[in-house]
């Protein structure tokens, strides 16, 4: 079988460049693209939704175990390289020219679909908040997802430190988030300013009783003002400020010392 052609060529012939107004940077080593098409497991047969798949090189390493992808890429210059990719794999790739937080990912990728990307910097951060806080279970099977590794920190941070955040606990406190790979600033061209992470996500039981939208306004505000005392800072929420001494929480207490079970609770007050 003819190996592939070499990422950088294809990026060369077609005049391309990653754009730092979308958060752009490459992976050209095949055989490390290879390591994070692995992360999800077994996925020939399943559905890939990739963000941003840009020249393609994660996409073919995706549909070489056997996959099927749906691609969403805002930049059109990279449609040619995708267009050519999907010959390859005669019916095993669809890419939609469109922006990622516009579409209506479960009508394109069906319930039970995995996410794997190289996800833009720009875009990373909201886009997992919008699947980590849409209904549960999930139309996601898993996600697996690259951030700067210090957003990848807050994601799996445990309580007590100052990576503890808003972000840790919408990530914990109904799915199960770990690091699964580390990648160094030479990894990607151009290299980004700082080293990034590659982060597994599997969804888990959603505590009862218990709303989204509660847990996002308890954590708002709580992290919103995380230098104060749980006193002060959750004043906007009244019900969660009032449950506090009944669930035996000391009001003195700043955010980043709670556990994730308490800002469930917390969140139940609210109804």
């Amino acid at each position: 079988m003819t190996p592939p052609e070499p990422l950088r060529d294809v990026i060369a012939r077609h005049g391309l460049q990653a754009s730092k107004a979308l958060g752009q940077n490459f992976i050209l080593d095949r055989q490390l693209l290879a390591r994070i098409a692995a992360i999800p497991g077994e996925i020939a047969g399943d559905t890939i939704y990739e963000v941003g798949p840009g020249p393609g090189g994660l996409t073919r390493a995706l549909l070489d175990r056997g996959a099927r992808v749906v691609a969403v890429e805002r930049d059109p210059r990279f449609l040619p390289a995708l267009a050519e990719l999907g010959a390859e794999y005669p019916g095993m790739l669809e890419v939609i020219h469109a922006d990622a937080m516009r579409i209506d990912e479960p009508a394109l990728a069906g319930r039970g679909a995995r996410v794997v990307s190289n996800l833009p910097y720009n875009v990373g951060t909201a886009l997992l908040l919008r699947w980590l806080t849409a209904d549960w279970p999930p139309w996601w099977q898993s996600l697996t997802l690259m951030f700067q590794k210090e957003v990848a920190d807050r994601i799996v941070a445990p309580p007590g430190g100052g990576k503890f955040g808003r972000l840790s606990v919408l990530a914990q406190w109904r799915s199960h988030p770990s690091v699964a790979m580390q990648l160094s600033r030479s990894a990607f061209v151009p290299p980004p300013k700082v080293a990034s992470s590659v982060v597994h996500i599997v969804p888990g039981n959603a505590p009862k009783d218990v709303a989204a939208r509660s847990i996002e306004q308890v954590t708002e505000a709580a992290f919103g003002q995380r230098r104060k005392m749980l006193r002060s800072s959750l004043k906007s929420v009244p019900a969660a400020l009032a449950a506090l001494e009944p669930l035996g929480i000391d009001p003195q207490r700043r955010a980043e010392t709670l556990a994730v079970a308490d800002f469930v609770a917390l969140a139940r007050e609210l109804g």
